[in-house]
This record gives C-alpha cells, structure tokens and sequence, in this order.
C-alpha cells in the first residue's frame, strides 16, 4: 500500500513568518497511524521552492524526508501545480492533504483538481479515518457539531480538517536525521492555463456585529428554532434619516465611539 501526503508553506497568523501548515501537518499525522497499522509506504511531497526553511518542520513532524517538485525547473514557475502533482501521484493507493493553504486567500480548490486529475474520487473536511478491506471509513466535519461517515473505496483523496482527531509531535532530532529532497518537475503545462500572481495578503474587512448579550442557554435556543431578533425596518424618510437611524443602532451597541 502507497500512501502520500501533500504539505504546503503556511503563516504565523500575526508575524506572516513561513511555517508548516497546520492543517497539512494534521493530515501528516494520520498518514504516519496508517502507514504504522498497514506497514505502508508513505512520501511527503510539496511542489515549490526547496530552500524554504518551513519544509524542515514536516521532518520533525514525523517525515522522513520530504520530496519537493521543484517548479523553478519550469517554464513557468508560479504556474498552477495540480498538473506536476497529478503526473507525481500517479500509483497511490492513499493521497492525504489539508483542507486548504493557509495564505488568507487560498481557493482550496488544489484537492479537488489533483483529485480530477487522477480520476479518483475526494472525500473533505475529514476528521478521522480507518482502511479496511481496500476501502477508507472517513468521519466527516460538518456544522454545528454534526458528524457523518462516508466509505469511498481506495484509490482516493483526502481532504483533512482542521479540527481532525490528530496531535503533531515536534520532535528537534527527527528535523536533523530527515532530508529533503529537490526533485525537477515533469509535467508540461496546458496552454489554456493561467499562471497565477502572488502577492502579500490584505486585512479582511472586520464585520461589524453587536455583542451578544443573551445567557448561554437562550443562544442554544435560538440556534434550533426561529424567533424574532427586533429591530427596525425602515422605508419610509430620506436618505439622511435613514443614515441617522443606522448611525444611533451602531452608537447604541458601541460599534463606532463618534
């Protein structure tokens, strides 16, 4: 059995410092379960830069070495790497990898055109999963607490979600016993594909909200049944009026301070 796993270069939330993904580092963990109860063969790959110091993380996560598809090698080296990826994958029984990249704005749409790529079905937002008898069982994350499981017979591609069953353990000796290694990307690109521009991530826009003033029982409440939350419907008035409502609802709840 061949199991790989796809890591991608995250960001520290507040410093923008290059780091391992959480996400893909979940993923990672359960690759490394599965792979000990199935005596499997499991590889590490990332399509990019090889030098980028955040790789060596995934070693003292539990990697052995870490395979890098080195798209400088290309002729175009910031071109979409689904296709490079897809021509690598070719073969395994297993593909995990995070939900998505951890760059603000990351389509998370990598998983699914690997996955379309193969001709293999996906499965997302997995939080746990068994193989048995060439078939994977996934627990599924789904909203408000609910969960679903979901058999897909192998090969196949995994989606982990961030709130998956896994603890990473860093370990400094297994980033200094692993390796990794640059590997020059095969594939061609596709004409009718667009490369794609990077550039530093901006602020979302914070949306404004009033604090929630209710217990925490009635908030349960609310979240199963429809009731009415008050307010004001205004259509009546000119523009300025209307304006002077808005602004009274935004000072009454401490949204603005002018």
């Amino acid at each position: 059995m061949k199991i790989a796993v796809l890591v991608s270069v995250g960001r520290h939330p507040v410093s923008g410092t290059a780091r391992h993904s959480r996400n893909d580092a979940a993923a990672l963990d359960i690759a490394l379960s599965l792979a000990k109860q199935h005596a499997a063969t499991l590889d590490v790959l990332h399509a990019g830069d090889p030098s980028n110091p955040a790789l060596s993380e995934y070693l003292a996560l539990g990697a052995r070495s870490v395979e890098v598809l080195d798209l400088s090698s290309m002729p175009e080296p910031h071109a979409d790497v689904a296709a490079p990826l897809a021509a690598r994958l070719k073969g395994y029984d297993l593909v995990l990898t995070g939900t998505r990249a951890e760059g603000a704005f990351d389509s998370g749409m990598l998983p699914y055109r690997v996955a379309n790529a193969l001709e293999i079905p996906l499965v997302g937002a997995a939080v746990d999963l068994t193989i048995r008898d060439g078939c994977a069982e996934i627990r599924q994350f789904m909203p408000k607490g609910l969960r679903r499981r979901v058999e897909v017979d192998l090969p196949a591609l995994i989606a982990v979600h961030p709130l998956a069953n896994a603890a990473p353990r860093y370990a400094y000796a297994r980033l200094r016993e692993g390796t990794i290694r640059a590997v020059p990307a095969q594939a061609a690109i596709q004409a009718d594909h667009l490369a794609w521009t990077i550039r530093p991530a901006t602020a979302r826009p914070v949306r404004l909200a009033a604090a929630e003033k209710r217990s925490g029982h009635s908030r349960m409440l609310s979240a199963t049944t429809t009731e009415s939350r008050g307010g004001n419907v205004v259509i009546e008035g000119s523009s300025v009026e209307k304006a002077q409502v808005i602004l009274a609802y935004l000072r009454e709840h401490q949204l603005v301070d002018y």
